[in-house]
């Protein structure tokens, strides 16, 4: 945590660590004994730069908020519930939503509870569990605060992969099963399917009352890799240049990656709609874009209308004007900043 000053003495900016999930007891044993299993194992210091970052010139809207990084070890977004815990000797505890409430209480403590202005971030998991506690973090701050909540590449898609299996969503009901994380999902949209599914952000995302902003990559390397084309749907390693280097994709496959894009975009029709939401969707290939200066607000940041996502983001914030910005399809965007995972092999 970095304190506030100046202006922003009584203005808080939390961002949520990501770090993936675990759906059986193998492989969240395999994270006990890391750093996104258990605190023991956790870097420090942590790197505060983009939305955290103090610099004014990194950070123009937040640099003086009280700044808090919310580390990630639960594996599963914050939402574990102990009555899941395992009896056959593995020695896991789900305890995501108790460890949420507990962070939250100390920061209450440590001032929260004064806060004038809030915004909680996070990013991949940290951006669903931003998605999923959302409302909640709106209601433990006072009554007359400005309250918003921002997701940065959190919006994962349940879409068949390329074999035209349901992968993400087998994996996603072995999370929520696993986990026991049904007590912490949307009560509406519960009522209307399985708990599963409402680990989803496109099925309760009509149901978070407080403003909400996306930043999203319509090509997210993660979902590409994870969701749409698995290395499980991939016996042949057809997609394996195309999820190193989008710029190694062959015409077809970015014609998949461009039906990607417009389930995306299809999905998120009706909250484009709303008044109080904000959105940035680029065509990069890329994961999380707020936490790094490069692509949160730097002069080679990815802009969309000559708008960085920092700009964007603030000026949904701020209400200062209409922040929707949604990106031509790859390539046109020559400011993205693409990540190359063929370097090094």
């Amino acid at each position: 945590m970095e304190k506030g000053f100046g202006s922003g003495s009584h203005d808080w900016v939390l961002h949520i660590e990501g770090g993936g999930w675990c759906n059986t007891i193998a492989s969240c044993s395999s994270r006990k004994r890391t750093a996104l299993g258990s605190s023991k194992y956790m870097d420090a210091p942590v790197q505060f730069s983009g939305i955290l970052s103090h610099d004014p010139l990194q950070n123009p809207d937040f640099y003086n908020w009280n700044k808090v990084k919310i580390r990630y070890c639960d594996g599963a977004s914050f939402s574990g519930h102990p009555d899941a815990e395992s009896k056959n000797g593995s020695e896991l505890f789900f305890r995501g939503q108790l460890i949420w409430e507990a962070v939250m209480d100390q920061l209450l403590s440590l001032g929260l509870s004064n806060a004038r202005q809030a915004l909680l971030s996070g990013c991949s998991a940290g951006g669903l569990a931003t998605l999923l506690h959302c409302d909640n973090f709106q209601g433990i701050l006072p009554k007359g605060a400005t309250v918003k909540c921002l997701a940065d590449a959190g919006f994962f898609l349940n879409e068949k992969d390329v074999a035209g299996n349901h992968t993400i969503e087998s994996f996603y009901r072995d999370v929520v099963n696993l986990q026991g994380i049904a007590k912490s999902l949307n009560k509406d949209c519960l009522s209307k399917m399985e708990p599963h599914k409402c680990f989803f952000p496109q099925e309760f995302i009509e149901n978070i009352k407080t403003p909400l902003f996306l930043v999203h990559p319509a090509y997210d390397f993660w979902q590409i890799r994870n969701i749409l084309a698995p290395d499980e749907s991939d016996s042949q390693r057809s997609w394996l240049s195309c999820k190193l280097n989008i710029f190694n994709c062959n015409p077809s496959q970015l014609e998949v990656l461009r039906g990607f894009r417009n389930s995306l975009l299809k999905t998120l029709g009706k909250f484009q709609q709303n008044k109080e939401g904000g959105m940035f969707i680029n065509s990069c290939f890329i994961h999380c874009q707020t936490w790094m200066a490069e692509t949160w607000h730097s002069p080679t940041s990815p802009r969309i209308n000559n708008r960085t996502i920092a700009e964007c983001v603030g000026d949904w914030y701020f209400n200062r004007k209409e922040a929707k910005e949604v990106d031509c399809p790859f390539p046109c965007h020559p400011t993205c900043y693409n990540m190359d995972f063929t370097r090094g092999l």
